[in-house]
């Protein structure tokens, strides 16, 4: 029994020291320029496209599910990570490699490309209008990044059942995966990934009968019947670029570009969150969701991460060292 007890107590200590590793500020002595460069850059590229603020969003949260948060999403080669299907849309390597190369220059290996897409995500919802946050760092970055892996990534075809135990899996509950999924504010996703709803969801021809009545006509003006299927959707109707409590809105008014995304109003736990953030009182409601997203993106960006000895510092963040 004393055996068990103390078995128990060392892989509590072991957690407890690997959350203690994160901490805001890692890098303050040895690379005190770190996040002022990601800054930099983010803001950059920003100015030339701001839509590149939710590609850095996803990328970081695609990086976070796979493996945890280790920067294995960003390692280059036909079997990698980031060659897998639901990562091929993915966006915003160049950014990161942008301020890594910067940053290498400065402080040769000493900050990982783990820690620069937190930062990156974060920096990437400041400049749209959303909250800023610190982020903990000293994530060590992964020497794995293999494409058979990621299958397990989010879809939008995904029932709110299968989204819960997808983040449950993480450590994530139903309230952060509906916060986090309001990232979607500033999102966009293509024709093909929607296209079914709009025509022959049932088979029968039909439109998926959750989509508002007026919001579908300009859904299928955007996207027709055998039109681009990588033409881009907003998947915040009213408000793509600034990061706001409107998409919230349109799920509770049916109006979710996504079927997992109006799949939330369907399911009493997501529902309620939904509600909250949706409500009537702009402002609070603004602020409180602001604030709960801090909370969880701090939360998702925690997932599994490498510290200490563990995994290693890349000198480019395409390949391992």
């Amino acid at each position: 029994m004393e055996r068990l007890w103390l078995v128990v107590l060392v892989i509590f200590v072991m957690a407890l020291s690997v959350q203690s590793q994160l901490k805001t500020g890692f890098y303050s002595t040895s690379c005190s320029k770190a996040e002022a460069i990601v800054r930099s850059t983010v803001e950059s590229y920003f100015k030339k496209d701001p839509t590149i603020a939710a590609g850095l969003l996803r990328l970081h949260f695609h990086d976070c599910f796979v493996q945890g948060c280790d920067g294995s999403v960003l390692i280059a080669g036909s079997s990698s990570e980031r060659n897998a299907l639901p990562n091929l849309g993915l966006r915003g390597f160049e950014v990161i490699d942008d301020a890594k190369s910067q940053i290498e220059a400065l402080c040769p290996g000493v900050v990982s490309c783990a820690d620069i897409l937190p930062l990156a995500a974060r920096d990437a919802v400041d400049l749209s209008d959303g909250p800023s946050w610190s982020v903990p760092t000293g994530r060590r970055d992964g020497r794995v990044s293999s494409s058979s892996q990621a299958s397990n990534l989010p879809s939008p075809l995904d029932t709110v059942a299968v989204q819960k135990k997808n983040f449950s899996d993480k450590g994530l509950d139903d309230h952060d995966l509906v916060t986090l999924v309001g990232a979607h504010t500033i999102g966009q996703t293509h024709c093909q990934f929607i296209r079914y709803r709009l025509y022959n969801f049932t088979t029968t021809g039909n439109a998926d009968p959750t989509i508002n009545q007026s919001f579908l006509p300009q859904l299928q003006a955007l996207c027709p019947r055998n039109g681009d299927g990588t033409k881009p959707v907003p998947l915040d109707k009213d408000s793509q670029t600034d990061f706001d409590t409107s998409f919230f809105k349109n799920v509770r008014d049916g109006s979710g570009v996504l079927e997992s995304d109006q799949r939330l109003w369907d399911d009493a736990a997501t529902r309620d969150v939904v509600k909250k953030y949706a409500g009537t009182i702009r402002g609070l409601l603004g602020l409180r969701f602001d604030i709960e997203f801090r909370q969880a993106m701090v939360k998702m960006s925690s997932i599994e991460v490498k510290t200490g000895t563990d995994g290693e510092i890349r000198k480019v963040c395409s390949k391992f060292n």
